[in-house]
């Protein structure tokens, strides 16, 4: 599954005059897939760099050149196998945010 069929879509009724009263769903009533707002379902690699930040935040590590030591001393290769640098890290998780 790349998306959550249960989502519901935005209301784009342009007769409304003021802010959509009653359109945030609650909680409770839909069904919540972690990657609801991704376009897809998270990559190979982004399943393994995912779990790679995991673990070196969760030992404590958090500033950024100790964060791409550690993703090199893992052998976690960056995008099409490159060697991290703190410009390429940075660049990589702005795309991944997007």
């Amino acid at each position: 599954m790349d998306h959550n069929p249960y989502l519901k879509s935005k209301k784009t009724d342009v007769s409304y005059q003021e802010p959509l009263q009653g359109s945030i769903e609650r909680p409770a009533d839909i069904v919540n897939i972690e990657y609801q707002t991704r376009k897809s379902s998270p990559s190979d690699y982004e399943n393994h760099l995912g779990t790679a930040l995991e673990n070196i935040f969760g030992a404590g590590v958090t500033e950024l050149g100790d964060i791409v030591d550690q993703l090199n001393a893992m052998k976690v290769a960056g995008p099409g196998g490159e060697v991290w640098t703190e410009q390429l890290f940075c660049s990589e998780m702005e795309r991944l945010g997007e």
